[in-house]
C-alpha cells in the first residue's frame, strides 16, 4: 500500500518551496494507501542531493522539511528540477526514518529510489553487494536496488541511465515500482514497474501532438544470450538473472543509438511538466492526461523528453505504444467534503453510485441488462463448463454474495477461490472455463498474477475492476467496470456493493434466453429499481447505529452470524470491524454455530445476527434461540415489521425488505456504518488504518 510521487518541471520555473508543496500535496493525495513513514529527495546544492526522511504522517515530513535546522532558501527559482517522494507501509525493517524512502546507494547519496512492492530475492543479492564492499544501514529490501544501480554504473560507465535501471530489474524478482535520481544524471528520473502499479502524467500548455506513445525495444526479436547467474554481476554487461516466470530478453551490452520515438510538446514553448505516481488521485489536480505503464516497462525522462522502453518484445501482437488517457474523475470526487472521512463519505455515497453501476445497462421498463463489455464473447461464457470467481479481501466476499444466485441463473457449477490460495494449489484449469477476476483497483497483485496462470492455461478472462487502464482491465479479454468513482479509503465500501450489482447484472445477462428464468430475472430487476431508495433508509438508521458504536466500544472481540445470501454479509462485516477497529470479529455462518462458535457465547460476547425474511429465516430463528439460551445478548439485523426477533434481541436494526439475492447490499451498510463508528470512538484512523491509533 507503498505510495510514489515524483514531480519534474522542465524549463518551467518554480521557486523550491512551491516543488516541496507539490512534492508534500502530491504525498497526502496518497495517504489514503495507509503508510507509517514518508520521505523526499531533491536536488541540493552543487549538484548534490537532499534526503528528508520521518516516522508517522506526512505532516511530520513537512515540519522537518520547514524547521529552521533544514531551512533552505525556498526562494530560489528552479527552471528545471526533480523531486521524488514516498510513503512507506512497513514491510522490511520497522517504521523508522533510515527505513523510510528514498534509500539512497551510499553515504554520497549518488543514486537513490522509491519502491513499491517487495523483492523476493533481496537476501541473495544483498550477500553479493556486501561481498562487493557495499555497506547497508537499513532494514529495507529497498536498499539493495539503490546499491545494485551503483555496482552497475560503475561496471558500465557509458550507459545511459535508462539502460542501467534496465541491467538492475532484470536482477529482481517480485514485484515493484521503482523510480530513480542520480547525481550522475541531472534533469533525469527513470521510472520502471513489475505488479504493482505505476503512471506518467503530462502537463503542458501546447496541445499534445500526439494520444500514443512509441515503445521502443532494446533488441529484436529472435535474438538471445545465454543467461548467467548472479554470482556473475561483477563480470561485465552479460551478467543476468531471469526469474522464473519473467520476460527474456538482452542486456544491452553497449549504448544505443540515440532514439527519435520520443515525446516533445507541440509549438514554440518547450515548457513540461512530469508527474509519476501510484494513483491517478495524485495528479488530477494538475493535469488528466496519463500514460499508464505496464509490467517491465521503463520510462525515460531527460531534458523535458519522454521515452519508454522495454527489453524486448513479447510477441507480434504486443502493443508497440501507450496511450495518452483522459482522466473522466474531479478533484471534488476526492475531496471529503462535509465528511469527517473519505469512508463515511464513500458510505453515503452508495445511493449515488449503485445507480451509476446500473446507468445505460439496465432498461427498467424493457426489463434488459446490456453488458458492453462481455457482449462479444457472450456465446463463448454460455458454452463454458464452469465459472471461475478469484479475487481477495472484500472482492472475494462479493464473488460469495452472488454465487448463489449465479448458480441459479446461469445452471454452471461456480466455484470461489481466494487468489493466494488459488495461486498456492497451482489449480487446474482448461480452456473452456470462464474465470473471473474481481478487484477495486485492477491491481492486486494475487489476483494479477491469479489472471496470468489462468490466461496461460486458455481460459476466458473476464475483469471486474473500478479502476479504467489497470492492470487487469487491460490483461483481461472482457469485464465490467464497475463505475462506482474513486474510493480513496482503504476500507471498501461502495465497490463491495458495485462489484455485487455487477455480478448479478452478469447473471441476469446470461440468463436472458431462459424462459422458465424469466419470472426471477423480472424480480430482481425491479428490485434493483427500487435499490437506491432502500439504501437512503438504511442509512437514516446513522445515529442510531452510532448509540450502539458507544456502547461496544469497550469490547475484545464481535461475533457476526448469518446465513444463505447473507453468509457473505457476515465475513465482510467482520472484516471491516477487523481492518479499521484493530478489534477481533469472526463472520460465522450460522449453520455452523453448533460446530465450536457456541463455546464463545456468553453475556460478555457482542454478537451481530442478521435474520431476515428469506429462505434461510426459520434456521437463523433457530440459531438466535441458540444463541439467547447461552445468555447471548444478540443484536439483530432483521427484516422491517418483523415483531418475532424482537422478542430474543438485545438491539434491533430494521431494514427495509428487499428480495432475497439484493437483501445483501443492505444487511451489509449497518455494519459497515456500525465499523466506522467504532474506529471513530477507538480514537483509529479510518481512512488510513495501517497508521497507529490516535492519543
Amino acid at each position: 500500500m507503498c505510495g510514489i510521487f515524483a514531480y519534474l518541471n522542465h524549463l518551467t520555473p518554480k521557486d523550491r518551496k512551491e516543488v516541496f508543496q507539490i512534492l508534500i500535496q502530491g504525498l497526502q493525495r496518497l495517504e489514503y494507501r495507509g503508510y507509517d513513514s514518508a520521505g523526499v529527495g531533491v536536488d541540493g546544492k552543487d549538484g548534490s542531493i537532499e534526503i528528508y526522511r520521518a516516522k508517522g504522517k506526512v505532516k511530520n515530513l513537512e515540519d522537518l522539511i520547514m524547521s529552521e535546522d533544514n531551512k533552505q532558501d525556498m526562494s530560489e527559482i528552479l527552471k528545471t528540477h526533480i523531486g521524488i517522494s514516498h510513503t512507506r507501509w512497513a514491510t522490511h525493517g520497522v517504521p523508522a526514518p533510515v527505513n523510510a524512502h528514498p534509500q539512497p546507494s551510499d553515504a554520497s547519496k549518488q543514486f537513490i529510489c522509491v519502491h513499491n512492492g517487495i523483492i523476493t530475492n533481496y537476501k541473495d543479492i544483498k550477500q553479493f553487494l556486501i561481498a562487493k564492499n557495499h555497506v547497508f544501514e537499513s532494514e529495507t529490501d529497498t536498499e539493495i536496488i539503490s546499491k545494485l544501480t551503483l555496482h552497475m554504473y560503475r561496471d558500465h560507465p557509458n550507459h545511459t541511465f535508462q539502460q542501467i535501471v534496465e541491467l538492475v530489474i532484470q536482477q529482481l524478482e517480485g514485484a515493484f515500482a521503482l523510480c530513480f535520481k542520480s547525481v550522475h544524471f541531472p534533469n533525469q528520473v527513470v521510472a520502471a514497474r513489475r505488479g504493482s502499479p505505476l503512471l506518467v502524467a503530462i502537463k503542458t500548455k501546447e496541445h499534445l501532438a500526439t494520444d500514443h506513445i512509441p515503445i521502443m525495444y532494446s533488441k529484436g526479436m529472435g535474438e538471445s544470450t545465454e543467461p548467467v547467474n548472479l554470482q556473475g554481476l561483477s563480470q561485465g554487461g552479460r551478467a543476468r538473472h531471469v526469474p522464473a516466470g519473467t520476460h527474456g530478453g538482452n542486456v544491452p551490452l553497449i549504448p544505443r543509438t540515440e532514439s527519435t520515438a520520443e515525446f516533445l510538446p507541440t509549438g514554440d514553448s518547450q515548457e513540461i511538466e512530469y508527474f509519476l505516481a501510484s494513483d491517478a488521485s495524485a495528479v488530477i489536480e494538475h493535469t488528466n492526461r496519463v500514460i499508464y505503464l505496464e509490467d517491465d516497462d521503463v520510462a525515460w525522462i531527460r531534458d523535458g523528453m519522454l521515452s519508454i522502453h522495454r527489453l524486448k518484445r513479447e510477441s507480434m501482437d504486443e502493443c508497440s505504444t501507450r496511450e495518452v488517457h483522459t482522466l473522466k474523475m474531479e478533484i471534488q470526487e476526492i475531496m471529503k467534503g462535509s465528511f469527517s472521512s473519505f469512508m463515511q463519505k464513500e458510505i453515503f455515497e452508495q445511493p449515488e453510485s449503485v445507480v451509476n453501476t446500473m446507468r445505460g445497462r439496465i432498461n427498467f421498463e424493457d426489463e434488459t441488462v446490456v453488458l458492453g463489455g462481455i457482449k462479444d464473447y457472450l456465446p463463448e461464457i454460455k458454452r463454458c463448463r464452469r465459472l471461475i470467481l478469484i479475487a481477495c479481501g472484500t472482492s472475494f466476499h462479493s464473488a460469495i454474495a452472488t454465487r448463489q444466485l449465479l448458480e441459479e441463473l446461469t445452471e454452471l457449477p461456480v466455484m470461489i477461490d481466494l487468489a493466494s490460495d488459488f495461486l498456492d494449489r497451482k489449480t487446474p484449469i482448461f480452456r473452456d472455463d470462464v474465470c473471473f477476476f474481481i478487484s477495486q483497483s485492477g491491481e492486486t497483485a494475487d489476483t494479477l498474477m491469479a489472471l496470468r496462470y489462468c490466461k496461460s492455461r486458455g481460459a476466458l478472462i473476464v475483469g471486474i475492476t473500478n479502476t479504467v487502464g489497470s492492470s487487469i482491465c487491460r490483461e483481461s479479454h472482457c469485464g465490467v467496470h464497475i463505475n462506482a468513482g474513486p474510493e480513496i479509503g482503504v476500507a471498501s465500501t461502495k465497490a463491495y456493493t458495485s462489484q455485487f450489482i455487477s455480478l448479478v447484472m452478469f447473471a441476469l445477462v446470461v440468463s436472458e434466453d431462459r424462459l422458465s428464468m424469466l419470472p426471477r430475472r423480472r424480480e430482481i430487476i425491479q428490485g434493483l429499481k427500487v435499490l437506491p431508495e432502500l439504501i437512503k433508509e438504511v442509512l437514516a438508521l446513522d445515529s442510531k447505529i452510532e448509540e450502539l458504536a458507544t456502547g461496544l466500544k469497550g469490547a475484545r472481540s464481535m461475533l457476526v452470524m448469518g446465513r444463505g445470501y447473507n453468509y457473505a454479509t457476515c465475513l465482510e462485516g467482520a472484516l471491516k470491524v477487523k481492518e479499521i477497529t484493530y478489534m477481533h470479529s469472526e463472520g460465522i455462518l450460522a449453520g455452523e454455530l453448533k460446530h465450536g462458535p457456541l463455546a464463545l457465547v456468553d453475556p460478555g460476547m457482542p454478537i451481530v445476527l442478521i435474520c431476515t425474511r428469506d429462505p434461510t429465516y426459520v434456521k437463523c430463528m433457530n440459531a438466535l434461540q441458540q444463541v439467547t439460551a447461552r445468555e447471548g445478548r444478540p443484536i439483530l439485523i432483521c427484516s422491517k415489521g418483523d415483531t418475532e426477533p424482537a422478542r430474543f434481541s438485545n438491539a434491533l436494526l430494521e431494514i427495509p425488505h428487499a428480495v432475497d439475492c439484493l437483501q445483501g447490499l443492505l444487511t451489509v451498510i449497518p455494519l459497515q456504518l456500525l465499523s466506522y463508528h467504532l474506529a471513530v470512538l477507538r480514537g483509529c484512523n479510518v481512512d488510513c488504518p495501517a497508521q497507529p491509533r490516535q492519543s
